[in-house]
């Protein structure tokens, strides 16, 4: 899911054939083809996860392909929103803050998290790319078992391991590329196989190009994997 904010200015937003429209902001539901028109536009782009609580409640808010935000929604949510801080402790709070600002339903309380998984979050933002982060090694190195482990972090950061584990992928080889970092060294540092392969996940999970994110200098970039941060 992505929203989008026209941080001066709106943007121009079109769903399929239809005619463009003049928008503060956009929510877009996963998979709906669209155009996004924000040239000479300071934009906030955010990826949210639909599988994580957050993305559940907006989804299920949309009563269509897109919810256009109002002049005074993307005010509220802008003024909150700094995008280097975002990737931090105070993420999952901006974006529960989405779902309010957006009338989308309550969410249950925030979630306590598992010592365990604590432990597990740590070592995956300290392992190297490329190193096994399979469930099974994971449960072993925080002696759970692999069921166990899997159920606990579920129920402790409100998405899958799997999930988050190609979010947090994602999140570093992006900041790779608007860093100005080569794409297939970007691909390698965030632990793909090789440029292809990140080029495939960032058009299946993002629906854009490695190198569109060249351009993002101009804009603010921020991946919200739908999980808590420690």
């Amino acid at each position: 899911m992505h929203l989008v904010l026209g941080l001066d200015g709106p943007l121009r937003v079109r769903v399929a054939d239809a005619p463009w429209v003049h928008l503060a902001g956009v929510l877009t539901a996963p998979d709906v083809p669209h155009c996004l028109d924000a040239e000479g536009r300071e934009v906030l782009l955010v990826f949210l996860d639909p599988e994580s609580e957050v993305g559940a409640s907006l989804a299920a808010a949309l009563t269509g392909p897109i919810r256009g935000l109002s002049a005074a929604e993307r005010d509220t949510l802008a003024r909150e929103a700094d995008p280097s801080r975002l990737m931090g402790p105070e993420g999952a709070a901006w974006t529960r803050r989405v779902v309010e600002v957006l009338g989308a339903g309550a969410l249950p309380p925030s979630r306590s998290i598992h010592p365990r998984v604590r432990r597990v979050l740590r070592l995956l933002h300290e392992l190297p790319p490329g190193q096994d982060a399979s469930l099974a090694t994971l449960a072993a190195q925080v002696r759970l078992s692999p069921g166990r482990l899997m159920h606990a972090f579920t129920e402790s950061i409100g998405l899958p391991l799997r999930p988050y584990l190609a979010w947090l992928r994602l999140q570093r080889a992006a900041a790779a590329i608007v860093s100005g970092m080569p794409l297939g060294d970007a691909a390698q540092a965030a632990g793909f196989a090789d440029s292809a392969h990140m080029s495939r996940t960032f058009r299946r999970m993002l629906g854009m190009s490695p190198s569109a994110l060249r351009g993002a200098h101009r804009s603010q970039l921020v991946q919200d994997r739908g999980a808590r941060r420690v």
